[in-house]
């Protein structure tokens, strides 16, 4: 039998593959990959033959089990002769830390091994929300998630940040997938979802009738709906076309976009200039790519760069995520807030220095019923590590505030 740290190992070894998924998906094929120990300056160091073979007997074979193409353990490079996204994969692996504890599997123990992926693979994101795809409105395919169960007839719904997988969302998916159904999806024109016809519209209305096409597909006629970052300023515009079908409303640090100038944080100006710059052309995305990778490097955590980097992988994905986004962040919110009557939790932070708070504060005031809070801290990205404390608000206040259903 496999010892205890060869096991845990393994486990760890699977949870971290199945979650740089999208991210290797997005970049072109081969990636790299160094033994990193994290917390270290280099990948590289002298082992023994039989490690690095171990090592990459094991990455190759839980990759094709988890469907992740491309990786390449590599004997040869250091952690700074890759290119930015082979380092982040590197980092989230951390081979180095597995190299002492898989030695050399006997042949007699594969089984065990590929029942330690399957086990792990059971408790990852994929099994517990397993994708659909879904046709928007005008036909656009949408990469849609659905979690826990439905026999409290209540379901809620994720409207995700802009181009960030919907693992991202699993903190919030959890928390409320213990007694009610939770859909989600991921921003069209994305991860691999662009249909046949290729770019597909980009402008806020068509990205509000996703949420209602996700609604559809799944039967849901009525849902509590929770906008996160830029999918608030969505929820928002949604909530306004069709009041009917949402029970309550709450927004999270949104991202929005108004009809004169208004306050911004350095992180909002030097990103809607960069945006801006991309989304005139795949040429001009080109361009900048360089220059937004940096960007997003030095505000993004290491703990959640595997995610939050996704749509800037390649030249490619930023264009069509900088004109999705650009649809929502140039869009005025303030015509639809007289249109959304019912309550509506508004939450922002005093200290959020990538969405300026002012813009919720404005968001809230203009609402009919807008509810602010404002947390002492927090801002885009801590928001999808929320701890059980600010989830509660969330749920405290669906159940609260709830319309009755139709």
């Amino acid at each position: 039998m496999l010892g205890q740290e060869t096991r845990s190992a393994v486990t760890r070894l699977v949870t971290a593959v199945e979650s740089v998924k999208p991210l290797v998906e997005g970049i072109t094929a081969p990636v790299r990959v160094v033994p990193v120990v994290r917390g270290a300056d280099d990948g590289r160091g002298d082992r023994p033959p039989g490690q690095w073979r171990a090592l990459r007997a094991l990455l190759d074979r839980v990759a094709r089990r988890t469907g992740v193409r491309g990786l390449v353990l590599s004997d040869e490079d250091g952690l700074n002769d890759l290119h930015v996204f082979e380092r982040v994969v590197s980092e989230r692996l951390a081979l180095g830390e597995l190299l002492d504890s898989v030695g050399a599997v006997p042949v007699d123990r594969l089984g065990e091994i590929d029942a330690l992926v399957s086990r792990a693979l059971a408790d990852g994101f994929g099994a517990f929300a397993p994708r659909h795809t879904v046709v928007s409105a005008d036909g656009a395919p949408l990469n849609a998630y659905a979690a826990g169960r439905s026999e409290s007839g209540e379901t809620v719904v994720l409207v995700p940040a802009c181009g960030m997988p919907a693992a991202l969302a699993e903190t919030w998916m959890r928390f409320f997938a213990r007694d009610r159904r939770v859909l989600t999806w991921e921003s069209r024109g994305l991860f691999g979802a662009s249909g046949p016809g290729g770019e597909q519209a980009t402008h806020i209305g068509a990205q509000a009738e996703d949420l209602f096409a996700v609604m559809d597909h799944h039967g849901v006629r009525d849902a509590h709906v929770i906008g996160l970052c830029g999918g608030a300023a969505i929820a928002l515009v949604a909530t306004a076309a069709e009041p009917s079908r949402v029970r309550s409303l709450s927004l999270w640090h949104g991202a929005y976009g108004f009809g004169e100038d208004y306050p911004k944080t350095s992180h909002q100006h030097g990103l809607i200039e960069l945006m801006t710059a991309a989304a005139r052309s795949r040429t001009a995305a080109e361009a900048v790519h360089a220059a937004f990778c940096r960007a997003m490097l030095t505000s993004t955590p290491a703990d959640v760069a595997h995610l939050v980097l996704y749509p800037y992988a390649s030249a490619e994905l930023l264009y069509r995520y900088c004109r999705l986004n650009l649809g929502i962040t140039g869009t005025d919110v303030e015509p639809y807030l007289g249109r959304v009557g019912l309550p509506t939790l508004v939450v922002t932070s005093r200290d959020d220095d990538i969405a300026h708070p002012e813009g919720s504060q404005r968001v809230a005031a203009g609402l009919p019923q807008g509810q602010l809070r404002v947390e002492p801290h927090g801002d885009h990205i801590s928001l999808f590590s929320a701890d059980a404390s600010l989830l509660r608000v969330a749920e405290e206040f669906m159940t609260r505030h709830r319309v009755p259903a139709p």
